[in-house]
């Protein structure tokens, strides 16, 4: 077969792939991640977030604040971010806060298809269910990393 009809081929296979893919602003759409110290009264919380791309650096947040970042997800199906967690009095957690789901989706209906939300509080980490207006425990902190 000549590698001009192979190109061919391999197009009409790419137009006939992306005309079954649906595409709309919430498959294409930019995801949204935010961590929140929702801990006690001056109690720091320290964030260290990444993919396997990206470091969104460390951060110290007082209580009531948040760090957030923007993404979309990349086309072959794996971008995940994790995050390592750890309160001002040694507990600490260390999670994914975003995996892709392509049969089970346990995350995309909890994050509303765009926006998770997790909170560090006294007990542990929580996602917010935001179709049902509740915080999910989800982690409990760990001692002694």
């Amino acid at each position: 077969m000549s590698s001009f009809k192979l190109y061919v081929i391999m197009l009409v296979t790419l137009a006939v792939l992306a005309l079954a893919i649906p595409c709309s602003a919430e498959t294409w759409g930019k995801w949204h991640v935010h961590v929140v110290n929702g801990l006690s009264s001056r109690r720091t919380l320290f964030v260290h977030c990444k993919s396997k791309d990206d470091d969104l650096g460390i951060h110290n947040l007082a209580v009531g604040t948040e760090t957030n970042w923007s993404f979309r997800e990349n086309f072959i199906g794996t971008t995940l971010f994790w995050c390592y967690m750890r309160t001002d009095r040694e507990e600490y957690a260390s999670f994914d806060v975003f995996w892709e789901e392509h049969d089970h989706k346990w995350l995309q209906t909890r994050c509303n298809w765009k926006d998770c939300i997790w909170t560090a509080r006294d007990d542990g980490i929580y996602i917010k269910n935001i179709p049902n207006n509740s915080d999910e425990l989800i982690h409990k902190w760990g001692s002694h990393w």
